[in-house]
């Protein structure tokens, strides 16, 4: 098999996550202090995928050209695609063929996180040449998902894929498309045979059941580990837990009668002032915290201020500041310039969400 390419989707305007999302890509909305674009990319990388194409919108486009440049940094090339309407997966290759040629491809939905990458799935993709390898998981509600149907067989083998339905009213399985694919070229025949489903959209699961139907091979891998779609709050505050389960322990910045416990990392330039962090939890460059109690399961981003708080599993992006909270928040995923002011009683911050430039009392 000649060498893959890589296709990392990026485009799409991120309803789920507004308002965070109104003034940013979702995909650069950070899961332990690092966008969730770049765990894609340095999948592809480890993966040994050196010439990557990122689809891109018109909306968010050069945000993300900006973020991830020409991918030196990752070991791999950039170049980018242009979808002028997010009108299916199936459409993003299409847009996306000249690129990609014959070649073999990796597909990645830029907002999705999988735990221990992709090099063991390209490794069997290889070995085995099928016309399509597919991840499937099984998720509780499965009528949010593209839906495989597999044939039955020994117990604990998996089965030849016989269907796939893209969110159906009645799912006959719980096994999830997971937002990774690999093609040959054939996917693009089967892209341009499609029509657009009920949504107007050309969707994957479509393409691959006409792979199907002509007799071409498509192989499942069933995900063991987990698998997140950050397209949602909850996935994006679990995914930055199940990241910072794993994350080693490093103290570069400054740390003035403050305490770290557990798994912590305090990035070069941070500044702790009798705070204590509990871990497993991270703090950005530049981060400024005082008479505060974080964690565990906390990212705080780069530059952010937070005063008399207390601040459990949430999500602080860059250059957020609380000041003076005397209280709690939890669950909390707040976006970029944020301002939260203490009012006139004792504020409580559960499970929500601001935009962009935003002025909060909580009260």
């Amino acid at each position: 098999m000649e060498p893959l390419k890589g296709l990392i989707l990026s485009g799409g305007k991120g309803t789920r996550l507004r308002p965070i999302t109104h003034t940013s890509a979702k995909q650069l909305v950070p899961v332990a202090n690092k966008p969730v674009l770049f765990y894609g990319i340095e999948a592809m990388a480890e993966a040994g995928i050196e010439e990557v194409g990122i689809v891109i919108a018109p909306e968010t486009g050069r945000e993300i050209e900006e973020a991830a440049g020409d991918g030196s940094r990752f070991g791999v090339r950039i170049s980018y695609i242009l979808q002028q309407e997010p009108l299916g997966l199936a459409h993003a290759v299409l847009t996306a063929e000249p690129y990609l040629g014959a070649s073999p491809f990796v597909m990645y939905l830029g907002d999705n996180l999988l735990q221990g990458g992709i090099s063991e799935l390209v490794t069997a993709f290889r070995a085995h040449s099928p016309d399509a390898l597919i991840l499937l998981t099984p998720v509780p509600d499965p009528e949010n998902y593209g839906v495989a149907e597999l044939a039955s067989t020994a117990p604990g083998a998996v089965g030849r894929v016989v269907r796939l339905i893209e969110k159906p009213d009645a799912p006959a399985t719980d096994l999830a498309l997971v937002g990774v694919y690999m093609f040959t070229a054939q996917i693009h025949d089967a892209a341009r045979a499609i029509s657009p489903s009920a949504r107007g959209e050309l969707e994957i699961t479509d393409a691959i059941q006409y792979l199907l139907d002509g007799g071409m091979h498509v192989e499942p891998h069933i995900v063991r580990g987990w698998w997140k779609d950050t397209g949602r709050l909850e996935d994006m505050l679990e995914a930055n837990r199940l990241i910072l389960d794993n994350l080693p322990g490093r103290i570069d910045g400054e740390l003035i009668d403050s305490r770290v416990d557990g798994r912590v990392v305090i990035e070069s330039g941070a500044r702790l002032e009798r705070t204590i962090v509990r871990g497993p939890a991270i703090v950005g460059a530049g981060a400024r915290l005082t008479d505060c109690y974080v964690g565990p399961y906390t990212a705080i981003g780069e530059r952010c201020e937070i005063t008399g708080s207390e601040v459990e599993h949430s999500i602080l992006l860059a250059g957020c500041t609380v000041s003076d909270l005397d209280g709690r928040m939890e669950s909390s995923l707040l976006g970029r310039n944020v301002t939260v002011r203490r009012g006139d009683r004792q504020p409580r911050a559960y499970r929500f969400m601001v935009g962009d430039n935003s002025d909060i009392s909580i009260l």
